[in-house]
């Protein structure tokens, strides 16, 4: 290590992508280390298929490698798990675009377990006061597609491939949840 380099896990993710950029290997095994955990679990939110998420990981993870350098980054306001996460959520749509080819349909069209999952809980905590309580109290159908779109910034094709629904549904869904969104805060 050059004299006055910060080492990899002293970086921050923005950090270590522009050194994957430039092929540094070190830098792209802390990145992996520090996001794989925290991206599998939100992809197993989004897709109980474990082989599936395994391709999307390693998917998501070879075009972090190969286009880091395309990663903006903070001059267009981004962030670097931000860019990781799209990657990844365009790959899981992928994903399901190529099953559903195939004519089996999703498993997160499936009956969601009744538990409340980690990432509920999470966004419950990020998302407090009457915003936080108006979205608790969205039918879980409508807040599924809120999340899908307005969260993780999916399109309404990939929103409806995602949760295994039709484009129409989804844009009826989105307009009830901000309807509903908009009384509860009104």
């Amino acid at each position: 290590m050059r004299k006055g380099r910060k080492a990899p896990g002293d970086m921050d993710e923005e950090h270590l992508v522009r050194l994957v950029a430039r092929g540094d290997l070190a830098a792209f095994e802390e990145l992996y280390r520090r996001t794989a955990p925290w991206l599998a679990v939100r992809l197993r939110r989004r897709c109980a298929d474990e082989q599936i998420v395994a391709e999307v990981m390693q998917e998501t993870y070879l075009a972090v490698w190969r286009a880091a350098g395309a990663f903006a980054g903070t001059a267009v306001g981004g962030t670097a798990v931000g860019w990781l996460w799209t990657i990844a959520s365009r790959r899981l749509v992928d994903a399901f675009r190529r099953r559903a080819h195939h004519a089996e349909p999703p498993p997160a069209a499936a009956v969601q377990p009744m538990a409340p999952a980690a990432e509920e809980e999470a966004l419950a905590a990020t998302v407090g006061g009457d915003v936080g309580d108006a979205l608790r109290r969205l039918a879980p159908e409508l807040r599924q597609v809120l999340q899908a779109m307005v969260l993780d910034g999916l399109s309404v094709r990939e929103t409806a491939v995602l949760l295994g629904l039709p484009e129409g549904t989804v844009k009826t869904r989105a307009r009830r949840a901000r309807i509903a969104m908009r009384k509860a805060l009104a």
